[in-house]
Parts: C-alpha cells; sequence; structure tokens
C-alpha cells in the first residue's frame, strides 16, 4: 500500500506538460477543414462574407482563410484564380486546397470551393441553398472542375 502511495504521489508531483494549441498541434490546413465545416448549414447570399451574413462561394473561402490561419485570400473566385499558388492533382488534394470550377461556361472560372479530404469540398453553391459538402465525383463537378491550388504553400504553411 506504501508503494503504491508514493508512487501516485511522484507521478502528482510532476508538473502538467504544456499542450500544444491547435494550429502548432494539427496545422494549418486542419484549421482550415474545421472552420470551413462548421460554416455548412449557413444560408447562401450573393456578396456575403460573414456567418450572420450568408456567404457566397468566394466570400466563404476568405472568411475562413481569414478565420483559421490569419491569411488574406482574393475577394473574387476571378482574383483567386490569379493566386500565386501551386495547382495540385486530384490524386494529390489534401484539406485546405481551393478546387476551382468553370459553371457558368467553359474553362472560365466562376465557382470555387474548399477540398476537406475524402472525395469532398465545402462551398456556397448558390442562392436559396445553404454552405453545403458535395463529392467531386458527382457528375456535374466532374464536368466543370477545372484544377485546384494549395494556398497555404503560397503562405509558407
Amino acid at each position: 500500500m506504501v508503494c503504491a502511495l508514493l508512487w501516485l504521489a511522484g507521478c502528482s508531483s510532476q508538473p502538467p506538460q504544456p499542450q500544444p494549441s491547435l494550429p502548432e498541434k494539427y496545422g494549418a490546413a486542419n484549421e482550415i477543414l474545421f472552420t470551413a465545416l462548421g460554416q455548412v448549414g449557413v444560408p447562401y447570399r450573393y456578396g456575403g462574407s460573414t456567418p450572420d451574413s450568408g456567404f457566397d462561394c468566394s466570400g466563404l473561402i476568405q472568411y475562413v482563410y481569414a478565420v483559421s490561419a490569419d491569411i488574406k485570400m482574393p475577394r473574387t473566385v476571378a482574383e483567386m484564380n490569379r493566386l500565386d499558388a501551386p495547382t495540385v492533382a486530384v490524386a494529390n488534394l489534401q484539406a485546405g486546397d481551393l478546387v476551382i470550377f468553370a459553371t457558368e461556361s467553359p474553362s472560365r472560372p466562376s465557382h470555387a470551393g474548399i477540398y476537406v479530404g475524402e472525395g469532398r469540398f465545402v462551398h456556397a453553391p448558390r442562392s436559396g441553398g445553404v454552405v453545403r459538402m458535395d463529392f467531386l465525383s458527382a457528375s456535374y463537378w466532374q464536368r466543370s472542375y477545372l484544377y485546384a491550388k494549395r494556398p497555404l504553400a503560397a503562405y509558407g504553411y
């Protein structure tokens, strides 16, 4: 019994180890993932850029990157398209990558989302809708998919 008490006392006399903060422990990509997933269900609003006002696709991306990684992203899909960030093949997508689509005319970027893993992305699709997750493998998204970019690499993450 005395040995057990001494053993317990020895364990409790050690100072607690500091716990890493979420960004240190998981990285900026996972912060982006968690923040993006947290916006699922927020109403779509053209020009919207906050959870309170609603989001359009680029407003969602701008908000998520600012809150999660303190990165100021461009406001429009056209500007995001010009972002100096590595282009990523579908097979190499990682959480936090931007997926860019041509939904209005062939080869003209007009919609974007945030890749969250397992073939899915979060986006604000259209008026009357809400922020949601979709599969890249869905026929509509396959037809309109252009490419993906990795903004975190452009910002040194």
